[in-house]
């Protein structure tokens, strides 16, 4: 657990923790911030491409192969990212880097093939934990690097965290289920195509806009390829993604929250540090610098490390259904709370930690829904699509707020208002509770066990010879 953990917590600090440096970097690379915005939108492209991708091989070769993989292309990465002396090598490191991406599938995998039904939820909803915590978390030791001591110190910290998870990764037992095949080339391409096309529209809105052609066409050609994705993967004969068992109600209902809680989850991590950076001197914002910024999210963060094993402890008991519709039902009150008092930090601080709560428990619930709801040699595709939707909602979710926000803004008065605050908390409170109602809805499937359990096993690793069936024959 613990070397997951760490596994886990390497990537999602890394996500979020160079945005407390986006200005920064410019002035230490000497470019523009408009070319800085490529080291975040690179890394996200290639995350959300590498992860249901890695998670499939998982599958395929092993999880333990794959997460040694991904922690070692994630470290060099890392290291490529701080020897850096100009911009574009530095958005190259950062898409080895998404490789990494392919962690958290891995993770849940291995927690699913090698725990205790009893101890299965609460090690799931702890990993789903440390993601969201990652991505508050980053902020945090993204400033106080940027502040204490240099931009490179953050890739740094990555490569010697990844390290040390690889080297422990070593000593983890190998899952005997697998289901062998070939590389879905054809279909792995087709899902990168869709995916790049609609994710770069959504980083570039704030400049471009929703309603600008390139930002309709973009989203418009991936919608198109991630059809074409669809219908091929249905007749591939080894495909990526078993398009069927996605299609299963259970899979479908939770991937459609997962999208939604992945908006309101974003919309706070956006939203939070931003009216702490804001100057006081606009009436609602704290003056507060990144390391302050991020400090001001640590108890929320820390609120969703107690809820992600309590949501283990409620899906033991009463099924991932309670705590999820639960969850984004709390977070969705926190927010609408937040839209209308923001006015000072110990309120903020108060009410983020109720949001984050609502989060922590929804968050860990969702992989115990997905892993008790396919086949166990599955877990790997099924849980690594569903992270990807939660990145596309989050990544989705953020623009539209920055949006918003920037909308607000003009020339005489250059910072958003407060009043566009309080509509993008409402915006992601709505988000929240349609989740909430999604979660609901999600019917119970009648392939898995009791809370917590798992689906049957379709697939074996290998069929076995004649000469290995008479010999455990024999044994017997």
């Amino acid at each position: 657990m613990i070397i997951l953990a760490l596994a886990a917590a390497a990537f999602s600090l890394a996500q979020t923790a160079i945005v407390p440096g986006m200005g920064h970097l410019a002035r230490a690379l000497n470019t523009d911030l408009a070319n800085v915005s490529w080291v975040l939108t690179a890394n996200l492209v290639s995350a959300a491409i590498f992860t249901p991708v890695i998670g499939r091989l998982g599958d395929m070769f092993g999880k333990r192969l794959l997460l040694i993989t991904s922690l070692g292309a994630f470290a060099a990465g890392s290291v490529l990212a701080a020897l850096s002396g100009n911009i574009w090598l530095l958005v190259a490191a950062r898409v080895i880097q998404g490789i990494g991406g392919g962690i958290f599938p891995l993770c849940f995998g291995i927690i699913s093939d090698s725990f205790p039904a009893d101890r299965r939820p609460g090690a799931l909803g702890l990993i789903s934990a440390i993601a969201g915590i990652g991505a508050g978390g980053g902020l945090l030791v993204g400033g106080l690097l940027i502040d204490r001591a240099s931009w490179e110190w953050i890739f740094w910290a990555g490569a010697i965290m990844a390290g040390i998870a690889a080297a422990g990764a070593i000593r983890l037992p190998e899952s005997g289920i697998r289901t062998p095949g070939r590389i879905d080339v054809p279909g792995a391409l087709l899902l990168a195509l869709g995916l790049t096309a609609p994710l770069i529209a959504f980083t570039k809105t704030a400049t471009w806009g929703w309603g600008d052609a390139r930002t309709l066409g973009l989203i418009a050609a991936g919608l198109v390829v991630l059809v074409l994705f669809g219908l091929f993967e249905r007749k591939a004969a080894e495909p990526l993604v078993d398009m069927k068992v996605l299609a299963r109600p259970t899979v479908l209902v939770t991937n459609i929250t997962t999208l939604l809680v992945g908006m309101g989850m974003f919309a706070a991590f956006v939203l939070i540090p931003q009216i702490a950076q804001t100057p006081e001197s606009s009436g609602y914002g704290f003056g507060m610098n990144a390391t302050g910024a991020g400090l001001l999210l640590l108890p929320a963060c820390l609120m969703m490390l107690v809820a992600g094993p309590l949501s283990g402890k409620l899906t033991n008991r009463f099924g991932a259904k309670v705590p999820l519709a639960s969850g984004v039902l709390i977070a969705a009150v926190g927010l609408g709370a937040l839209a209308m008092e923001h006015g000072s930090q110990g309120v903020v601080i108060a009410l983020s930690m109720v949001v984050f709560a609502g989060i922590g428990l929804s968050m860990a619930a969702m992989p115990n829904i997905i892993v008790g709801s396919v086949p166990p040699e599955m877990t790997g595709q099924s849980t690594g699509v569903n992270a990807l939707i939660r990145s596309v909602g989050s990544s989705l979710g953020s623009q539209i707020v920055a949006t918003l926000l920037a909308a607000s803004a003009t020339i005489a008065l250059p910072m958003p208002t407060d009043s566009a605050f309080t509509q993008a908390f409402w915006l992601g409170a709505g988000a929240a509770l349609v989740a909430a109602i999604a979660a609901a809805l999600i019917p119970r499937d009648k392939s898995t066990q009791a809370a917590g359990g798992r689906a049957p096993a379709q697939v074996a690793v290998q069929a076995p010879s004649s000469e290995s069936v008479a010999s455990d024959t024999r044994s017997r």
